[in-house]
């Protein structure tokens, strides 16, 4: 329609009826993006205002795969709570154990055997490399780099065979439990994790030259995604999103537990704070996650794999077998639980998404009274309006993947 047109269609409408909008006027569309659509990495919706192709804003609506496990814990004896936390980040559930493993033990003042924490430590490292796997080579998918996702899956796999071969499950480990781990470590765990580790920096070197100079991957990442540190401070935004923004937050290094004071590693950082420096910085944190493994291969302590607490760990099947003692508190522990003292306890962790703390409350019985857990993928997604606005729609799958968020451990 010609300017000529248009201005006598607006002659013929009635005073009272609005004219319509001039076609060259800019025109504002309401879009759902998800819950189905497979970049937003799981069943999240965003509720985006577009003006034109620019997002003017983005709402983001949580809640489809809520389980309700903060609850359920009530429910469960202590020791049976593990296997809920596997399931609150199902790709790091080694860390969501641990934290949930300190969190208990402070509160029984158990002393955990040193063997036993520098386990925890590579076991909890590996399950870093095995999260930021599965983010770069989806992330990389998004973008449109399809060899990297087979990449970093032929590395994972290697994680859950190692991982199966510990505990008997590739995913849902509950390997880490209250008073040290759930099984003695098997026999060949040294061989399987040192040729593993042995090879890692090589690969990690083959996702650099993929990704490093490619033009297209530059021009996806580089100047996407923009959070002021302000905000993110505001938001309670942590792990490697604020690491990308400079600021060196790493629970590891500023509140070490479970023996992490005594691994030399540094806490990896970027400045650009963008799609590009988020990248940059899990590359880092791989490397750094190697070195941490290697060190607990090389010089893991002998001794007790569990701590020597009688009335709170099952006894060992051949004690069973001979000792009417083992075989009650067996019985006991199974059957009724093992009681923790009254009190209330916040730990926290590095998880690979941030930082993850569980706040318990013991009212004295078998079960926990109250189990809160402060996840980062919630605490990091309150900040996607903020990166959101003012990008082209196109830029909005690469902002948010560099995210790194896991719905399970959003809606819990």
């Amino acid at each position: 329609m010609t300017k000529e047109l248009f201005e006598e269609h607006v002659a013929t409408i009635p005073a009272t009826q609005e004219p319509p909008a001039s076609p060259s006027a800019p025109r504002r569309m309401t879009l759902n993006m998800g819950p189905q659509h497979p970049s937003t990495h799981g069943v999240l919706r965003i509720v985006l205002e577009l003006e034109g192709e620019i997002i003017i804003k983005a709402d983001p609506d949580i809640g489809f795969l809520h389980t309700g496990i903060e609850k359920e814990c009530e429910q469960k004896f202590w020791q049976q709570v593990v296997t809920l936390t596997d399931r609150v980040d199902y790709l790091a559930n080694l860390s969501n154990n641990l934290v949930y493993a300190l969190a208990v033990e402070k509160l029984l003042q158990l002393e955990i055997p040193p063997r036993a924490q520098w386990m925890r430590v590579m076991l909890t490292e590996l399950s870093r490399l095995n999260s930021h796997l599965v983010w770069l080579g989806t992330h990389a998918l998004d973008i449109g780099a399809m060899t990297v996702f087979f990449y970093c899956f032929r590395e994972r796999e290697d994680i859950l065979r190692i991982f199966e071969m510990f505990s008997g499950q590739r995913m849902m480990t509950s390997y880490i439990r209250i008073g040290g781990l759930a099984l003695e470590p098997p026999r060949g765990w040294q061989q399987a994790v040192g040729k593993f580790i042995r090879a890692f920096p090589s690969k990690v070197d083959e996702y650099e030259e993929l990704l490093n100079a490619n033009p297209i991957w530059l021009r996806r990442t580089k100047g996407v995604g923009f959070i002021s540190l302000e905000d993110m401070l505001d938001l309670g935004i942590t792990g490697p999103m604020i690491r990308a923004a400079g600021v060196p937050m790493d629970l590891r290094k500023t509140q070490p537990y479970s023996s992490y004071d005594k691994f030399d590693f540094k806490v990896a950082t970027h400045t650009d704070n963008d799609v590009w420096g988020r990248y940059r910085v899990r590359l880092t944190e791989m490397r750094e996650s190697a070195n941490i493994i290697r060190q607990a291969l090389e010089g893991m302590p002998d001794g007790p794999w569990r701590a020597d607490s009688p009335h709170v760990l099952l006894p060992d099947r051949e004690k069973m077998k001979t000792q009417m003692e083992a075989l009650i508190y067996h019985f006991k522990i199974v059957t009724e639980g093992f009681r923790v003292p009254k009190g209330e306890v916040y730990q926290c962790i590095e998880s690979p998404r941030g930082e993850i703390g569980y706040y318990i409350v013991s009212d004295g019985t078998s079960k926990p009274y109250r189990v809160h857990m402060r996840t980062p993928s919630f605490g990091n997604l309150q900040g996607l309006p903020k990166m959101l606005e003012g990008i082209l729609i196109a830029d909005s799958i690469a902002a948010l993947g560099s995210m790194d968020f896991v719905l399970g451990d959003t809606d819990r």
